[in-house]
């Protein structure tokens, strides 16, 4: 499967895109802005870089990896039957859609959805042939988490699952099958103790960094539950609370210091103020 597409050239689609070319993959990225296309090109090759500082690459690797890497401005800009086409828009329903909708005219063998929390049977309305559509759950940052977590839809057929588990494999990761229930498996895991971690700030159990300084040492987790929501975004932290409360009860409900942070402008990483500071 080493002829993708991704399509969508933020935070989660340049990861994809990268694990793509590093396993020697040719991957074309969709991504109609210039200025985030430019962002792209940058964070790969600072990727890159730091990988041949570790030693996980050489100066030749690097630069074949960012080789294989390309921009286009539209969907219709992709060849016709490639292996793989992952979209990795905004969670949103029908902006996901509709962009899946036309990445199925161009026939690939496999088509997903990089998505953290949205029906696999509500995007797949969009697609013609549902056999070979499912979701490919990926972990932010893309090249250093190893899971990728196979969504399988009402229509996804065995041969899609299995396609899917070999692509995961091919790009060094540990895949995990699990059934479209909201949520999934580790989108449900990972709310419910960032939502605790929040209510603790707010009832002044202790400060944020003595919280993740918790989760990092008593756990092992790389990063703490806030530092992560910060990265991964306020705003899209509360959008998938509340439709997983709306799924699943009040247990995943926000607490207000999240509604408060969001409305405020504070949405993490992204806006330079969340739980932590990030400097631009």
């Amino acid at each position: 499967m080493n002829r993708v597409a991704v399509i969508g050239g933020g935070t989660m689609g340049v990861g994809i895109a990268y694990v793509c070319a590093q396993a020697g993959g040719d991957v074309h990225v969709v991504e109609p802005d210039d200025t985030r296309a430019e962002t792209m090109r940058g964070i790969i090759a600072e990727t890159a870089a730091g990988a041949v500082k570790r030693g996980k690459l050489s100066d030749d690797e690097a630069a074949a990896l960012e080789s294989r890497i390309a921009r286009v401005s539209a969907v219709a800009d992709l060849s016709n039957g490639l292996d793989l086409i992952v979209e990795s828009v905004f969670e949103d329903l029908d902006l996901k859609q509709a962009v899946l909708a036309e990445a199925a005219g161009k026939t690939p063998a496999l088509l997903a959805s990089n998505t953290s929390a949205l029906s696999i049977d509500a995007l797949a309305q969009a697609v013609p042939d549902k056999a070979n559509f499912l979701g490919l759950h990926f972990f932010n940052p893309v090249w250093s988490l190893k899971l990728v977590e196979i969504v399988r839809g009402e229509a996804t057929s065995d041969a899609a699952v299995e396609r899917s588990r070999a692509f995961a494999t091919w790009i060094g990761k540990e895949s995990l099958v699990v059934r479209n229930i909201p949520g999934f498996a580790t989108s449900r895991l990972d709310l419910i103790a960032s939502l605790e971690a929040m209510r603790m700030v707010e009832s002044g159990v202790t400060s944020a960094e003595e919280i993740d300084r918790a989760a990092t040492l008593a756990y092992r987790h790389p990063v703490g539950p806030l530092r992560l929501s910060d990265i991964v975004g306020l705003d899209v932290r509360l959008d998938v609370a509340r439709a997983l409360e709306a799924a699943h009860g009040p247990r995943f409900a926000p607490p207000q210091i999240l509604i408060d942070m969001v409305e405020a402008g504070k949405l993490g990483e992204k806006s330079g103020e969340g739980f932590f500071h990030w400097p631009q």
